[in-house]
């Protein structure tokens, strides 16, 4: 099953009173034949146990225990713990809390709330963390901290990749002030833990709230989570008590957090083993560099960095065939030149624009990070994508993703196909032109080969945000301009009407810009181009990929960006 198909949204069964509550949630219930306490229809326990701990009336999702949650997920007899034992020194000696702490041990057989050790998934090895509810609420108190700072020193130590699964009501309070710093610890430990180039994948399970959720909850470089979880800093009921107001429904919910854009998927659990393997293996890097050369360049083409001939089509002409309906869009090349691509959402900030898509795949099995403005291929999804126009949400989600390709060593290839960024109230609101600036900034020094195909529409400064790269190309009928030419015409004619003409004067075909220095390739186009006939570009265009990606793969970081900065500094 591809990936994408498992990252889908699933709508859960509405559970009663859970907006009124922050941590009270499905259990799975005692005994041979209970109640789901979802959707309260009578169920066998066992079945429950059996089938991923979801409940086979409703779908909704019971919580499952540590030591169960790892066997889901890790290759039999690999999970090999870490610091077993470690008990906590009630720092505030607040009443009663210690023998609370060993009735909860005796009655769960945990230590503490989470379970940390060394697995492997599908075969790829990690460090791997898990939280348990059962354990008063998953709270985060110094042990917590302290076992999850410890499993992240030893992953950087050992070069490991890190998974945590998440499950917390939040800061412990009996620890006070003591439990607070562990939000600030675990995330300085992250942080080294990036600095050394590591993967780091968070799963947030229902419920993720509070202290854990504002340190290392948010802060893998791949956020999945389970559907209908609950996540939010402040839990529901506290939201409602402090301004009175009723919640939207779905809020703080999974769903919710992917269309807000602070997640990269939703991923079903029976899915789950399957998909952590897939972003484990992605980011592995067993073959050598001649290796990965003789891979990409295998069957390369002869004579292909030459343009070819361009007809003697007028400007409009290529400015009409760019904007035909039936033009092939960014998926439809993402699809034809790439295998397993595992599309990413949200900027981290605000939602997940439509208008542009990214992720990772595999070209030829190396790992690149592809990122496309997508238009839509019929009405529908025209207005689902805003016509490609992007926002500033689309735009600082490209920059994640290239910063996120930075520091796994992934080149990045762009798709470039927009009218210009989205020019509404809401835009400028968000930052528009802070948002593109940003990109020109970042994209100017990441160290990583990038490279830019328009296919379509290269408009404004909504192209050139996609566009700062070692180099790029273009397919033969499509356009790259300062605006669009009836813009051009409107704002120097005040007559948008002249637009053919304006095309003209305006230097704005593939032809054009290769003959100013704008861009290095041309890329020939059969007489009608549709998505049906996309292989008999995609295909010549691979194997151009290919080389780009063995000729700037070999260069060191620093002449890399030295080579971008002289290449925009000679315009």
């Amino acid at each position: 099953m591809k990936l994408d198909n498992m990252f889908k949204k699933t709508r859960l069964p509405k559970r009663k009173g859970a907006a009124a509550a922050d941590t009270s949630g499905p259990e799975v219930p005692e005994g041979l034949l209970r109640k789901c306490n979802m959707c309260k229809a009578a169920i066998i326990a066992e079945d429950v146990k059996k089938g991923d701990y979801i409940c086979p009336k409703c779908g909704g999702y019971f919580r499952m225990h540590a030591y169960k949650r790892i066997r889901s997920v890790a290759d039999e007899g690999t999970f090999e713990e870490w610091d077993r034992g470690l008990t906590t020194k009630n720092p505030l000696q607040f009443k009663g809390y210690e023998e609370k702490l060993t009735s909860l041990q005796e009655k769960t057989g945990l230590d503490e709330a989470v379970t940390a050790g060394r697995a492997r998934i599908g075969g790829e090895e990690t460090a791997l963390a898990v939280c348990d509810g059962r354990f008063l609420m998953a709270s985060m108190g110094e042990v917590v901290g302290e076992k999850i700072t410890r499993a992240v020193e030893r992953a950087t130590k050992e070069e490991l990749p890190l998974i945590i699964f998440t499950c917390s009501g939040g800061a412990r309070m009996q620890e006070g002030i003591v439990s607070l710093m562990q939000m600030a610890k675990t995330s300085a430990a992250l942080k080294r833990h990036s600095d050394a180039g590591l993967l780091y994948i968070t799963v947030l399970t229902d419920p993720t709230t509070g202290g854990v959720t504002a340190s290392f909850a948010m802060l893998g470089d791949i956020i999945l989570a389970e559907p209908g979880a609950l996540i939010g800093f402040a839990g529901p009921r506290v939201i409602t008590q402090t301004i009175g107001q009723k919640l939207p429904k779905g809020f703080q919910r999974s769903e919710f957090l992917l269309e807000h854009g602070f997640i990269d998927a939703i991923v079903e659990r029976p899915q789950m083993k399957e998909v952590l393997s897939r972003l484990l293996s992605f980011h592995k890097n067993e073959r050598s560099d001649t290796q990965k050369a003789q891979k990409l360049t295998n069957g390369i083409r002869q004579g292909l960095k030459i343009p070819p001939e361009m007809d003697q089509a007028k400007a409009w002409d290529r400015v009409l065939a760019s904007r035909k309906k039936d033009r092939p869009v960014g998926r439809d090349y993402i699809g034809s030149l790439f295998t397993d691509f595992t599309e990413f959402h949200g900027d981290r900030y605000y939602g997940d624009d439509q208008a542009v898509i990214g992720g990772i795949a595999y070209f030829r099995g190396m790992p690149v990070t592809v990122i496309a403005q997508e238009k839509g291929r019929d009405t529908k999804e025209n207005i689902q994508r805003n016509f490609g126009m992007p926002s500033p949400d689309g735009y600082r989600k490209a920059l994640r993703l290239m910063r996120q390709a930075e520091k796994f060593h992934r080149p990045v290839i762009c798709f470039v196909d927009t009218p210009g960024a989205f020019c509404g109230v809401e835009a400028e609101e968000r930052g528009q032109g802070e948002a593109i600036a940003r990109n020109l900034y970042e994209m100017s020094a990441l160290k990583t080969p990038i490279l830019s195909i328009v296919i379509g529409e290269g408009g404004s400064g909504g192209a050139l945000a996609m566009a700062v790269a070692d180099e790029v190309w273009m397919m033969e009928n499509s356009i790259y301009s300062i605006l669009s030419p009836e813009g051009f015409a409107s704002i120097l004619w005040r007559d948008s009407g002249k637009a053919r003409e304006a095309a003209e004067v305006m230097k704005l075909t593939a032809g054009d810009l290769y003959a100013l220095g704008v861009v290095e390739r041309v890329l020939a186009e059969p007489e009608e181009l549709t998505a049906q006939e996309i292989r008999s570009v995609t295909d010549p265009l691979a194997d151009q990929i290919g080389e780009f990606l063995e000729r700037y793969g070999d260069m060191d970081a620093e002449a890399l960006v030295q080579h971008r900065y002289d290449r925009f500094r000679k315009m």
